[in-house]
């Protein structure tokens, strides 16, 4: 991919081998839109045939660094609000749209992004579906009333999100939704396991990384 400037923000482009009228927007976790594990994402759907764009939602403000200090972590998020990025999203779609020719878009995010994901799913009308990975849930909104397709996904042994947090949003789905969507939680899994190129580090994990991309791919295909 490449690096291109659109109005006030930086993106990672990747467009894919053959031409198409799909797009994904890729919202990045609390590392920022330069982590190379991110934009491997974002290269991984350019090769499954989308057009893929990680844009810098933190607007030149710093990403956080695993060295910071986490008691400072608050007050570094509070410029940082998963809910408050429709300004950019809409800079983003119509680039996609006018410059890529993109038709149909659809957004992923991790972590920060997949609360971000959450958010977009409950008032953007321009977006057709998403998947939000491990998304922080006590960054979600209240509400449950999604107006598109939207798939879930989240890590057993996720030490930011208790499982008893996705039970509750589960139930709140059901209750509330009326487009389709999944929650899945994946066995043995820790924050982060479909982005973080583990499969190098620990051989178990990998089946389960693999099957949350493939997942995550079918789900796009699916509604894309």
């Amino acid at each position: 991919g490449q690096e291109v400037q659109v109005e006030h923000i930086k993106a990672y482009v990747c467009k894919a081998p053959a031409s198409t009228d799909k797009a994904v927007v890729v919202i990045h976790d609390v590392f920022g839109w330069q982590l190379p594990n991110t934009r491997y994402m974002a290269d991984m759907l350019a090769a499954n045939g989308y057009i893929a764009i990680c844009p810098d939602f933190f607007v030149g403000q710093e990403a956080w660094k695993p060295s910071n200090d986490w008691a400072s972590f608050d007050d570094w998020l509070k410029t940082r609000n998963a809910g408050k990025i429709d300004k950019e999203v809409d800079v983003i779609v119509k680039y996609l749209s006018e410059q890529c020719g993109a038709k149909k878009i659809g957004v992923i995010g991790f972590c920060w992004g997949g609360a971000a994901v959450q958010h977009l799913m409950l008032k953007n009308p321009h977006l057709k579906t998403g998947v939000s990975l491990y998304g922080v849930i006590r960054f979600f909104e209240g509400r449950s009333n999604l107006l598109h397709p939207t798939f879930f996904i989240f890590a057993e042994k996720d030490d930011y999100i208790p499982l008893e947090q996705v039970t509750l949003l589960e139930q709140k789905l059901k209750q509330n939704c009326k487009v389709d969507y999944e929650v899945k939680i994946y066995p043995g899994q820790t924050h982060g396991f479909v982005h973080r190129k583990r499969e190098d580090i620990n051989p178990q994990d990998k089946p389960y990384i693999e099957e949350g991309r493939k997942d995550m791919i079918n789900w796009l295909n699916k509604y894309l």
